[in-house]
C-alpha cells in the first residue's frame, strides 16, 4: 500500500509539472510564452475572437476560419512566440467575452471608439477604413468631395453615409444594400456612391465591378486589436508585431491577397 501511495503521488507531480499553468479568477495564466506572465486562456496560445461572418475579413470556409483578420492574427501570434487560436463569438457579446477572459484579444474588424475604449484597451490600428467615395472607373470629372455638388449619390438607406451625402449634394438616392448601389454606379445610373472603404473594395474585387475610390476618406475608422484593460504587456507585443509586419512587407502581402490594395493606407 505504501508503495502504491508513492506511485500515485509521483504521477500527480508529473501531471502538474506538465500542465505549466495556474488558475486565476477562472482563467489560465501562461508560464511559458516568451517568459511573459500575461493572462492566457490556453498556455502558449493567443486566443483571438471574431464573428466569422464578415467576409473577406473573417468567415468560415469548409468549416475552418479564414480571412484577412485570421491571417493578421495568426502572424501576430507567430511574432510574439505563441500559437494562433482563432475563435468565434456573436458580435453583440464579443466585448463581454473578452472581459470574461474567454479569449485574449478581439481581432475581428473592431473600430476603436471612445465608448468601447471605456471597456477595453486598443492597440495601434491594423487597418484603416471609413466613408469612401466611389465612382465609375472611367469617370474623370469627380476627383474629390467638392465635385459632388448637384451629383446623384447612392447610399444605404438610413445610414451615416446618407447624412454625409446630403451635406455634399441635394441628389441622394437610398438603396437596400451597398452592392445594389455600386452595381448601379457601374451602369451609369449614379454619379457616385459613398460607403465603407472595405465594403466597396471587396465588392469591386468579388463582383468585378468597374469602379474606383477617389479622394480621401470622409471619416477615419481605426480598426484595432482589442485586449483586456490594463494588459499593457500584451498591447506592446502586438503593436511591435504589427509594426514589424508593416516594415518587412508581410502586411502588404496579406492585404494585397485579400483586397488587391494596402488597406493600411488612406
Amino acid at each position: 500500500m505504501k508503495k502504491l501511495a508513492i506511485l500515485i503521488v509521483a504521477a500527480m507531480m508529473m501531471i502538474l509539472s506538465a500542465c505549466g499553468t495556474e488558475k486565476s479568477d477562472g482563467a489560465e495564466k501562461t508560464t511559458k510564452a516568451s517568459g511573459s506572465k500575461f493572462e492566457m486562456v490556453k498556455d502558449g496560445s493567443l486566443t483571438f475572437s471574431m464573428t466569422g461572418q464578415y467576409p473577406p475579413l473573417n468567415f468560415k470556409k469548409d468549416g475552418k476560419l479564414t480571412g484577412f483578420d485570421v491571417e493578421i492574427g495568426t502572424e501576430i501570434a507567430k511574432r510574439i512566440g505563441l500559437e494562433a487560436n482563432p475563435v468565434t463569438n456573436p458580435w453583440e457579446t464579443i466585448i463581454q467575452g473578452l472581459k470574461a477572459k474567454k479569449y485574449d484579444a478581439i481581432i475581428g474588424s473592431m473600430t476603436a471608439t471612445p465608448d468601447r475604449d471605456k471597456q477595453v484597451d486598443f492597440t495601434n490600428p491594423y487597418y484603416l477604413s471609413g466613408a469612401q467615395i466611389f465612382v465609375a472607373e472611367g469617370n474623370s470629372d469627380i476627383q474629390s468631395k467638392e465635385d459632388l455638388k448637384g451629383k446623384t449619390i447612392g447610399v444605404i438607406q438610413a445610414s451615416t453615409w446618407k447624412d454625409m451625402a446630403e451635406e455634399l449634394s441635394d441628389q441622394v438616392k437610398g438603396y437596400p444594400t451597398d452592392v445594389n448601389a455600386l452595381q448601379d454606379l457601374e451602369l451609369g445610373r449614379l454619379d457616385a456612391v459613398i460607403t465603407d472603404k472595405i465594403v466597396g473594395v471587396s465588392a469591386k474585387n468579388e463582383k468585378g465591378l468597374k469602379i474606383k475610390e477617389i479622394g480621401d476618406l470622409l471619416n477615419e475608422d481605426r480598426v484595432s486589436v482589442a485586449i483586456a484593460e490594463g494588459n499593457k504587456e500584451l498591447a506592446d507585443k502586438i503593436n511591435k508585431a504589427i509594426q514589424s509586419m508593416i516594415d518587412d512587407g508581410t502586411y502588404e502581402k496579406i492585404s494585397m491577397k485579400w483586397f488587391n490594395t494596402n488597406i493600411m493606407e488612406k
